[in-house]
This record gives structure tokens, sequence and C-alpha cells, in this order.
């Protein structure tokens, strides 16, 4: 097919240098799919270096601490990626003698794994005949055969996928998929692809027919949502309090200063935060002086953070709340400590602001 040997023959001469390419262990494999869902290469990489030379095999990584994989993971967000890798790590060690599985159905066990993941495993670490399809490969997909359907539909999305497995070589199905990734992410890109550069633009029919920028289609999106949120920062002498996030939540298992959105009811920043409060720890709080205000963008919502600074109000002690508290945990720690503990994006920023704040005074 005119389209794989095209293919192929790029990616021979222009695949990207990378480190899980350059060693195609299946631990190695699993570990980048893991990182690479919803984030750019370069992003990753320096985060799968360290990964890899904190534990270098499944089982190193199945005995870790799961608070060890979160610190290591900081800043590389999905946090729940994380967790789930060492979930899957633990499930190989239990399920498959340590030995990360070859077939597709098998490697859909793992938790964390869908149908992207797993094909991408058992095609690049195995050689197995199975297209994976992600946002990128839909793209390539829609313009070279000039799929107009709206990529939101699942009958796009099914014939996306029957095209990709009737054009997956299966002589080299890891090297094509990888090569598709490829092209995707550096020349048939969302917008001013290169279709000059494209080894594929005389087979492509959105190119041949005038359409590679109205492909693929997709539905208008949606308003992002903003919340107006609060955070304190509690205080007791030299320490102050952080607590776990329940491990279902996002960012699960993560550490923060306790707090919580905005709600209709809370008629102040300062009422809206002692709500929270009570509702988190099962205590009363005094609001003190401002501390932040931090803005933050996650995938489908954006937020504003206020900050405050506190104290537990007279009497009141966490080891005798008031209710049942939300969070999973809490501790009371030193500021210089407060780096050993994972945490989200905007309360490490607030870490470091208590930590400069405090070497400044």
């Amino acid at each position: 097919m005119a389209v794989q040997k095209l293919l192929l023959t790029w990616y021979d001469t222009n695949a990207r240098v990378l480190p899980w390419r350059s060693h195609p262990a299946p631990y190695h494999v699993l570990v980048s799919e893991f990182m690479l869902q919803q984030t750019q290469v370069d992003t990753v990489l320096p985060y799968y270096l360290r990964f890899i030379e904190t534990w270098p095999g499944i089982e190193s990584l199945a005995k870790a601490e799961e608070q060890a994989v979160l610190k290591l993971w900081e800043g590389l967000g999905y946090y729940r990626r994380a967790l789930n890798l060492h979930r899957s790590a633990k499930f190989v060690v239990e399920q498959f003698n340590g030995k990360v599985p070859s077939e597709y159905d098998d490697l859909l066990k793992l938790p964390g794994v869908g149908r992207y993941t797993a094909a991408a495993i058992a095609s690049i670490a195995f050689d197995k005949p199975v297209a994976a399809v992600d946002g990128n490969i839909r793209r390539v997909y829609a313009r070279l055969f000039a799929v107009e359907g709206e990529l939101e539909e699942k009958a796009t999305e099914a014939r996306l996928q029957e095209l990709a497995t009737e054009t997956l070589s299966q002589e080299r199905p890891g090297d094509f998929n990888q090569a598709l990734m490829d092209l995707g992410a550096t020349i048939c890109t969302p917008r001013k692809p290169r279709c000059a550069s494209c080894p594929l633009d005389m087979v492509c029919k959105a190119n041949q027919q005038g359409m590679v920028d109205v492909l693929p289609k997709r539905k208008e999106k949606r308003k992002v949502p903003h919340y107006v949120v609060t955070a304190t920062v509690i205080q007791d002498g030299d320490k102050v309090l952080i607590s776990q996030r329940a491990k279902g939540d996002l960012l699960g298992g993560m550490w923060e200063f306790p707090g919580g959105q905005l709600e209709k009811s809370d008629t102040s920043l300062r009422d809206g935060l002692k709500r929270e409060i009570m509702e988190e720890l099962g205590v009363l709080i005094d609001v003190g002086e401002a501390f932040g205000v931090y803005k933050h963008a996650y995938t489908h919502y954006k937020i504003t953070l206020h900050a405050f600074l506190s104290r537990l109000q007279a009497g009141e002690s966490l080891s005798e709340p008031h209710g049942e508290p939300e969070c999973e945990t809490h501790a009371w720690v030193l500021p210089e400590a407060l780096s050993q503990y994972p945490m989200g994006k905007v309360d490490r920023m607030i870490a470091k602001q208590l930590l400069r704040k405090i070497i400044k005074d």
C-alpha cells in the first residue's frame, strides 16, 4: 500500500529520537505511554528520564510508596495517571509474574489503560498488528481520507478506527503507529499543517480537495467555566497545616492547603473559606490577612484561588472534629519541609511563597 511505503520511508529518516524508542523494553513503553496521555513529548522527557532512573523496572515501581510516585510526577499534571501506573505495576507483578502482557486484551485489564494505550503498547513493545488511534492520528486519517464527520460523533470515530485498521502495516505495526504520531505532532498539525513537507501529500484527499484547513471537523467548544476558590494557610507556632485529598478526587492523594470552591450562598470569601474548612476538617478557624491570589487552568475549567492566613479558633482540635472530615488525612509541617509532599501547581506556588515570606521576615 502506498501510504505504508511512503510513511515508513519518511519515518526511517525523520523519526524523533526518544529514549523509549532507543530502549523499547515493554516497561519503558508502558511508562512513556502513561506519561504521554494528554501531555506533549517535550514536557514528558525529563519526567520520564527521572522516573526510569528512580524505578528502572516494573518490580521496583510496584514496591514504591505511592507518595513517592506522586512526588516525582509533581508538575506533570493529570495525577490519576501516576496512581494508575503504580497500580498497573502492582497488577503486572501479581497477575503476570512481573512481565508486561503482550496481548491487547490483557493490556486492557491494567488500571488506566484504554484502547489507544493498549494498542500503542502492544504494537510498539511487541510488534502486534493493532492500530493505535489517538487525537493526532485521528486528525491525520480525517485529512488523509477526507472524513467529514465531526470527531466527537461515534460514527466518525468508528470510521477512523476502521481506516486505521485497514491501513496499518502488518510487517511494522509499531513503527507505523509511531510514524503517524510523529507526522501528526510535527507536520499534520491542528493549525497551519506543513503539507509541502508531508510524505503523504500526493495521496492525501484533503490536500487534493483543498480541505486541509477545514478537516477534521469538531463541534464548537463549550465555554470553559471559571470558579472562585479559597484556601488557607492555617498556622500553629512554626508549623502550617496541610491536608491530603481523598483518593477518588481530582488530584487524589496529593497534599494541599485546605479550602474549596465558593458557593452562591457564601456572603464573602472569608465566610466561604470558613464553611469549606468545617466541611473538610471539621474545625472552626479565625481568618486573618489575605496571602495571595492565584490563577490556574485545568482541562475543563479555570480557577482563581484566594489564599488567606488563619488559625484554629480557641478550643478547636483536629483530633476532635465536628462531624466527619472530608479529607484523607492532615499533617502539621514546617514550611521548609513542604517540598517533601506532592502538591498540585497552585498549592506548590503557595508553599514557595510561604517559604519566601519566612526567609524575608
